[in-house]
């Protein structure tokens, strides 16, 4: 019995596993939307939200600007640990830099839900698993895109 076992194994062991979810975070951080498999976009999604969410609660550089003494010797040690934190997940230099810039700043304000899944029409062809994109949301009143990108 699986009971209070979050999270699907997607057929492959947990090394495997978390290799792809890193691989799959740094993606997303880059590219702001990816395609795969909807059971894999739904699981992806809970890791992507914690590193958005570390990235966002660190200090910015903005923050730090204003700072001077003790206050920024902590808040520059604060941002060095979320930083630390967010390289177990994302593996890529200019993802990190993204995420701590660009995203942080967007959803400062926002509470959660910082990506959707949107599934797709299309099932691959080579074993007709569902397709899904998993993407950033954007602000609000963005244009919605479509889905069969």
């Amino acid at each position: 019995m699986r009971h209070r076992k979050a999270g699907r194994k997607l057929g492959m062991d947990s090394s495997a596993r978390k290799a792809m979810f890193r691989n799959m975070v740094t993606s997303l951080m880059v590219h702001g939307r990816i395609k795969t498999t909807k059971q894999r976009a739904k699981e992806l999604r809970r890791f992507a939200e914690r590193v958005i969410t570390v990235g966002k609660r660190a200090p910015s550089l903005a923050d730090l600007e204003g700072l001077s003494g003790e206050e920024l010797k902590q808040a520059k040690a604060d941002r060095v640990a979320a930083i630390r934190r967010v390289k177990l997940w994302v593996n890529d230099d200019t993802a990190i830099n993204k995420l701590m810039g660009e995203y942080a700043d967007r959803f400062r304000t926002r509470p959660g839900g910082y990506t959707r899944v949107v599934k797709i029409s299309r099932r691959r062809p080579g074993d007709n698993a569902e397709m899904a994109i998993i993407e950033l949301v954007e602000e609000l009143g963005a244009v919605a895109v479509t889905a069969d990108a």
